[in-house]
């Protein structure tokens, strides 16, 4: 593919001179893409919150202005340096530094490393794995991890935290669908839709932490998957059964964690981080095959909602006022 003089359409966040940021799709060339990384032409990508950040000028995600973000992407290779990426190989372009502080998937082209590039599985189509995508990947890491540690739908509950986003859909979706009985904790209108994707029970998120002074609740949960935590995230850990794990994949509602040590050293509660920046690329495959295979999910359909590039505007600016349930995908063909 001659790159010369070749454009592509992008959505690109800038900063105004007053420091405001504003973000607008724009023609960008082709040959300013570095030559020693694969070239991908994007078929897909999907709206994360960490997405939503760097849109909006958050230096904790994205350093230098102009970007484009996108953390994940799926596609064709157009070129490649490496003998590992062929063209016309269907990859998936997703963690790393993708998106963050090098141009990521909201583009009709971008180019990477080849070491951020994972096969996509033959059975999985492209729209399919960008309505997982890295919410999607996060979630299914979090069920890795509670089935590593040794939880069974019959040692009791799982709770899931900020159910109704788009790492907490899919986690629930996964864990009903391996048996386990889910409770959901949400602060939206969701609870048909929860019920729809498998939780048997659904919590409002402000009754939920009510209790939240007393140093150790009622165990109720045999494991959880928190997306939000801040004193949710304590509430949880506060209320899990002895020997549980709890996984812990984002701070929405806050970085902060004020606990005592008792739910460790009475109850030997785990609580596991989960990344999905700089997971090994062999996990990465592992999991992506899972989700291809064992765990796909009837519900990504109604899981995920796909919109065009031109419309990615104004969703962005929903997920920040969490006004968004479940998955956005992004079309770019």
């Amino acid at each position: 593919m001659e790159k010369e003089g070749t454009t592509y359409r992008a959505l690109v966040a800038r900063e105004l001179e007053n420091g405001d940021f504003v973000r607008e799709i724009k023609a960008l060339t082709l040959a300013d893409l570095p030559d020693d990384e694969v070239l991908i032409k994007v078929h897909y990508s999907s709206l994360n919150y960490k997405d939503a950040l760097s849109a909006s000028g958050n230096r904790g995600v994205t350093r230098r202005y102009p970007h484009v973000p996108g953390i994940d992407a799926v596609g064709v290779v157009v070129s490649s340096p490496s003998a590992s990426f062929r063209p016309g190989d269907r990859v998936i372009a997703s963690g790393f530094d993708l998106g963050m502080n090098h141009g990521g998937g909201f583009a009709e082209y971008l180019t990477a490393p080849k070491e951020w590039l994972v096969p996509l599985p033959e059975e999985m189509r492209f729209e399919e794995c960008m309505s997982w995508g890295t919410a999607g990947f996060t979630a299914a890491q979090c069920v890795a991890k509670l089935l590593e540690n040794g939880a069974l739908p019959q040692k009791g509950k799982i709770l899931v935290t900020g159910a109704s986003g788009g790492v907490g859909s899919v986690a629930v979706a996964i864990l009903a669908k391996l048996g386990f009985e889910v409770t959901a904790v949400t602060g939206k209108d969701a609870g048909k839709f929860l019920l729809g994707l498998g939780a048997s029970e659904i919590l409002n998120r402000e009754e939920f932490v009510q209790e939240n002074n007393k140093l150790l609740l009622k165990e109720k949960w045999a494991g959880a998957v928190d997306t939000v935590g801040g004193k949710y995230l304590e509430t949880v850990i506060k209320g899990s059964c002895y020997g549980s794990t709890v996984t812990c994949c984002g701070n929405a509602a806050s970085a902060d964690l004020q606990l005592t040590v008792y739910p460790f050293i009475l109850r030997a509660v785990s609580l596991t981080g989960i990344d999905s920046a700089k997971c090994p690329v062999p996990v990465r495959t592992e999991l992506w095959k899972k989700m291809a295979g064992e765990w796909a999910l009837d519900q990504l359909a109604d899981l995920a909602t796909v919109i065009t590039l031109d419309e990615l505007d104004k969703k962005i600016g929903e997920m920040l006022a969490a006004k968004v349930k479940g998955r956005v995908v992004v079309k770019m063909v």
